[in-house]
């Protein structure tokens, strides 16, 4: 780890609840451009502007968690981008904990699935600090309750999967409770051990790493094959006339070529 570099969240990072907010990302956004820089929690019981990656909507129903994560690094801006891997992975352990083994994986870059079906959106945003440095909103929204029904890939919440022992879904913020300590673990890690062990723990989970492959970008469509992540956790693509491309964002869909 480079000095200062540390851009841990403790699991006793404060928690800050709103009833209704327009999201939590751009709550995290005014605060940060107000000088603030973390760690803290912004968590909603309702949003009306909640959005997704690629400036989609995102659906936020009562009963489902909507929270983001403020923080702040040093660390250069490809390696901040890291903590999409780790967001991946605390979002994965908190369905763990209300699931049965197996049923919860990864798909590149950070869309948790549960039972092969989307549980989950995260989106990472960030801008330049006056003190140096930048600021990280790590946006986390879990279908605890409900599931969209008008996405363009299946969706699931956990309230269909959950363990047989289990009566009841868990509060938003029963949920928010793993998630931090799940999301501050992974973060202490990668502060002390760098990149590696974030992304052996993500391989583990995520599917579709090898073959037939459809990513679609801002402006181009590309088909080929998967051959993997790089080790900055980049998908690596390889063409039909051979050549290598390294595609660090976009939609991305496994097995299929069309």
């Amino acid at each position: 780890m480079s000095p200062g570099a540390s851009s841990t969240a403790p699991a006793e990072t404060p928690i800050v609840w709103f009833d209704r907010i327009d999201s939590t990302n751009a709550e995290a956004r005014r605060r940060a451009e107000a000088g603030e820089g973390g760690p803290l929690w912004l968590a909603a019981r309702a949003q009306d502007a909640g959005r997704g990656r690629r400036a989609r909507a995102w659906t936020s129903e009562p009963g489902n968690l909507f929270a983001t994560l403020l923080t702040a690094t040093r660390r250069p801006a490809a390696e901040a981008a890291q903590v999409s891997f780790i967001a991946a992975l605390a979002v994965a352990e908190l369905l763990d904990a209300f699931t049965e083994a197996g049923r919860v994986a990864i798909k590149w870059p950070n869309d948790v699935l549960l039972d092969g079906k989307k549980a989950s959106g995260i989106l990472i945003e960030s801008g330049q600090r006056a003190q140096g440095g930048v600021w990280l909103a790590i946006g986390i929204g879990v279908n605890l309750a409900h599931a969209p029904d008008d996405t363009e890939r299946p969706a699931i919440a956990l309230a269909q999967a959950l363990r047989p022992d289990l009566a009841h879904t868990p509060t938003p913020e029963m949920a928010l409770t793993v998630l931090a300590d799940s999301l501050a673990a992974w973060m202490g890690r990668w502060d002390a051990y760098g990149f590696a062990p974030v992304l052996d723990a993500w391989t583990r989970r995520a599917g579709g790493l090898q073959g037939p492959c459809v990513a679609r970008l801002d402006h181009e469509t590309l088909a080929g094959t998967a051959e993997g992540v790089a080790e900055d956790g980049s998908l690596r693509l390889r063409l039909g006339d051979g050549s290598l491309r390294l595609i660090s964002a976009g939609d991305v869909f496994f097995g299929t070529v069309a």
